[in-house]
């Protein structure tokens, strides 16, 4: 029942029944940090610039925001969430559509490149009340007068300092000159260079100032540091850290995408399940490599810090920085993906002679002590499987097909004859859906699905 009246409840905040009942639905029993300190002050119209690592729970804290105050009568744009890239754009859409399940005909869409601009713009002359974008693709539909910002309500800027790291800092100050002097404006980022202030100063009015999450509890995350000697050294560590510890899931931090295509490829010779994710990637690149991340067709993830910031990753086991990041809190952040809702989680950090200071400036902004481990305490297990138990199978077929997941669940079950316990995550995008196969069942599901229909139609089938 929602009718707790503790601080820390959303009962306590002035939401609707309906919002209130969804939440207890969603199983948001309680607020974290970042939504306890924020929402409150978001409620009350005030601007908010808040410093909140990814997986802290900020985009409900301005997700709730938004619809609380939505009028839904009115099919004019009045929130704009401004996100550094398309994968973190759909993210953060898809948990506002879940934050607004009960709010009846509640708009939200999604303006950014990689998707086709005639769709967009079909949809804005339809009227939405939410759109969640990327710089470049909305500072394009205002300049052509296909977005009208003038009953905007709230801008927000979620992961403003990658926003400025990608270079979109001339974007986003044209953007504030489309929209209303009268409005509310958030600002979220994971870390504060000096930036971020100078771009609140455009953005907004007397903003209060939030840091919550800026450290992990020594508990949670067991930080491990091994000493190398050079670069081949460090191949010979990450092999034996994921024999020893076996991760589930992990993500490897690389500072250069030739680093990081390197050691996929190294991995995949190795026999380890390992997929680059880099800036030179195209598109639909990214998003087969991290649906297939996802959904358990790949368990290594080898990724820039450009690339990877502002995914949210979910159940990640481990992460390994193969070089460390220039600085402390970008470490943090980078660790910060592991041990998710209070789950233990495991870092592991190579570093050389020389980047001792490093090392000094992480134990100093953690105020907790480093540990250490040689490599020659690891368990020497040459022989290991990392190999995913899952393959991805793609569809020619998304939302514009009207394509629902339960359509090719009853498929694969019905025309396929293949169990549903075989049968993972279902992604379905715009134009193209992916299916995660036991890899025992996949060509069996290609072909059935090849020669039958999915919903009384034929669609092209194959594996990502």
């Amino acid at each position: 029942m929602v009718n707790q009246t503790n601080s820390n409840s959303f009962n306590s905040l002035p939401l609707s029944q309906e919002i209130l009942l969804n939440l207890e639905s969603l199983g948001f029993n309680s607020m974290t940090p970042i939504q306890a300190e924020a929402l409150p002050l978001i409620l009350k119209q005030n601007d908010v610039i808040a410093q909140a690592k990814t997986g802290s729970g900020k985009t409900a804290a301005f997700g709730l925001g938004i619809i609380a105050k939505l009028n839904l009568e009115n099919v004019k744009l009045q929130s704009l969430v401004l996100c550094p890239t398309r994968e973190l754009a759909e993210q953060v859409a898809e948990e506002i559509r879940r934050l607004a399940r009960f709010t009846k005909n509640c708009k939200v869409l999604v303006i950014c490149g990689g998707a086709s601009e005639y769709q967009q713009i079909n949809s804005l002359e339809h009227g939405v009340h939410i759109v969640v974008g990327t710089p470049g693709r909305v500072l394009k539909f205002l300049k052509k007068g296909s977005i009208d910002l003038k009953d905007l309500q709230t801008l927000v800027l979620d992961e403003a300092d990658r926003m400025l790291d990608m270079g979109f800092r001339d974007e986003m100050e044209a953007i504030a000159l489309y929209t209303p002097k009268t409005k509310q404006a958030l600002l979220f980022s994971a870390t504060f260079p000096e930036e971020i202030e100078s771009l609140s100063q455009i953005f907004q009015k007397n903003p209060v100032r939030i840091t919550v999450d800026s450290k992990h509890e020594k508990n949670i995350i067991r930080q491990i540091f091994i000493e190398v000697e050079d670069s081949r050294q460090k191949i010979q560590a990450l092999i034996k850290v994921l024999g020893h510890y076996k991760p589930e899931s992990s993500v490897i931090f690389c500072k250069t995408k030739q680093i990081c295509a390197d050691v996929a490829k190294f991995l995949l010779k190795e026999g380890i399940s390992a997929l680059a994710f880099h800036g030179d990637l195209e598109q639909n690149e990214r998003t087969v490599v991290l649906t297939k991340f996802s959904n358990h067709s790949c368990l290594v993830l080898v990724a820039t810090d450009v690339a990877a910031r502002g995914l949210d990753i979910k159940d990640l086991r481990a992460v390994i920085n193969f070089d460390l990041p220039t600085d402390a809190e970008v470490y943090t952040h980078r660790i910060g993906r592991t041990a998710r809702a209070g789950s233990e989680g495991l870092a592991f950090s190579f570093y050389s002679n020389y980047e001792k200071d490093k090392l000094h400036e992480i134990e100093n902004y953690q105020g907790i002590q480093n540990e250490f481990l040689k490599l020659s305490e690891l368990t020497s297990n040459a022989r290991f499987d990392l190999i995913a138990p899952m393959r991805t199978m793609y569809i020619n077929a998304g939302k514009k097909d009207k394509i629902r997941p339960g359509d090719i669940l009853g498929a694969l079950v019905g025309e396929a004859g293949i169990e549903a316990t075989n049968i993972g995550m279902i992604t379905i995008l715009n134009n193209q859906s992916y299916v995660a196969i036991l890899e025992s069942h996949l060509s069996l599901a290609i072909s059935k699905l090849n020669s039958g229909k999915i919903k009384g139609r034929k669609f092209r089938v194959g594996e990502a």
